[in-house]
């Protein structure tokens, strides 16, 4: 096509075959394949004014909360979930909620995102734009948009299809401080939810296994219930979202950086006989099973009924309950009493019973 036809460059390029396509290295080489890529794909679902100035790094405003100034919380996190498409989610929708969520337990409001992607050469493109589809989907529900971005492509058979990482940026009021060292002999342990959804969901893709009733991960954004949370002026002493390692894994850490110990209620622990029947046919124990869209709260025991009641009434914290209370422990053990009246540690996991997880 000759000079003077009055065409650009980009209108003599043939659009993707984004049903029968697939990455190619020239889509991580830094020329026009990779723009297209970006153009058609990425700019297409995630786009909006801050990603649209196209330079190194988003210039983003920093609200004031309440007309007061606040700190920066920022997260980061890598996704490498297996399969890339499960009951209740997919890779997309999980790499916003899992960073929404991370930023949000230290009690801040997520304000931004940005994501890196790690493309393997061959990766379906259909894949690719229904998996950007899904994070462009749940940014916009969070109201948290990709502000900056990045795309790399590697040989085939050094990947797995796709891997993500995002990192959240938000704003935390002064006066606001959580953190997982607050914890004293005495407070409330709560949850939000019943325990176990995201990974049993995983496993069960993985091995094929149907269920009377369907089984879906709890992927969500948690900043709504958290904002509710804070709003009732509880004396909260930290909040975690409990990922990789489950229950058990998450209380530990807390008990080890506060110093203290835990004593567990089983009976008080919400887990839906569907994953909890899933869990003892698969040998997992649904305390150590990842969750994508519940937290744990430790509070002040005074202000737990008023605390638990304000979880109740949003629907990611329709289950919430309260599951036990912190201890004095030299040893920061963990513990449980069984519903058959019997103690038992729950301890740290020494391997990794579900492994890529998120």
């Amino acid at each position: 096509m000759g000079k003077g036809d009055g065409r650009s460059r980009s209108d003599c390029v043939r659009p993707l075959d984004l049903q029968h396509g697939r990455v190619d290295l020239t889509h991580g080489s830094g020329g026009r394949a990779m723009v297209q890529l970006i153009t058609e794909v990425f700019a297409r679902h995630l786009g909006n004014a801050y990603l649209g100035q196209c330079n190194d790094g988003a210039v983003l405003p920093v609200p004031a909360l309440a007309g007061k100034p606040g700190r920066l919380v920022v997260s980061t996190d890598c996704h490498v979930v297996s399969p890339l498409f499960f009951p209740g989610g997919d890779i997309g929708c999980l790499s916003v909620h899992g960073t929404v969520n991370d930023v949000a337990v230290m009690g801040a409001t997520p304000l931004y995102l940005a994501a890196g992607f790690i493309l393997e050469e061959g990766f379906a493109l259909a894949d690719l734009a229904r998996i950007v589809e899904s994070m462009a989907h749940a940014a916009r529900a969070a109201g948290v948009p990709v502000v900056a971005g990045d795309t790399k492509v590697v040989e085939r058979g050094k990947g797995d299809g796709v891997f993500i990482t995002t990192t959240g940026v938000g704003v935390l009021p002064e006066g606001l401080q959580l953190g997982g060292n607050r914890a004293r002999p005495g407070d409330a342990v709560l949850v939000s939810g019943c325990m176990g959804d995201h990974g049993v969901a995983i496993m069960s893709k993985r091995e094929n296994l149907a269920f009377d009733a369907p089984i879906e991960s709890d992927s969500a954004a948690l900043h709504g219930l958290v904002a509710a949370m804070l709003a009732t002026r509880s004396d909260i002493r930290c909040m975690r979202d409990p990922t990789r390692g489950g229950l058990a894994a998450t209380l530990n850490e807390l008990a080890a950086q506060s110093g203290v110990g835990m004593m567990l209620q089983e009976k008080a622990i919400p887990v839906k006989p569907i994953v909890a029947a899933a869990c003892e046919l698969l040998g997992l124990d649904p305390l150590y099973v990842a969750n994508e869209g519940k937290l744990i709260a430790i509070c002040a025991p005074a202000d737990a009924g008023r605390l638990l009641a304000a979880m109740r009434a949003h629907p990611l914290g329709r289950d919430a309950a309260a599951i036990g209370e912190v201890t004095a422990d030299s040893h920061h053990f963990v513990q449980l009493t069984t519903a058959f009246g019997g103690r038992r540690i729950v301890d740290w996991l020494t391997g990794d019973q579900l492994p890529r997880i998120c």
